[in-house]
């Protein structure tokens, strides 16, 4: 396994309990309904070319090879 992947992992940790704590201490009403997010973000994926979703098929997976 490649050390960047190993860092990348532990950042995603740390993201994640983070998360999950700003989750468990919140105080508020939310300030964006949870339906409108998804409304939202599923116009945004419409509205995207195909080529620069989850595709493989556009972006940096076209211009960016693997390292060693």
């Amino acid at each position: 396994m490649q050390v960047p992947c190993i860092e990348r992992n532990a950042i995603a940790a740390v993201k994640a309990v983070n998360a999950a704590r700003m989750a468990l201490r919140r105080t508020s009403e939310p300030r964006v309904c949870l339906d409108k997010v998804i409304e939202t973000m599923y116009e945004t994926g419409k509205d995207m070319n195909a080529k620069y979703r989850e595709t493989s098929r556009g972006g940096l997976a076209m211009k960016i090879v693997a390292c060693d």
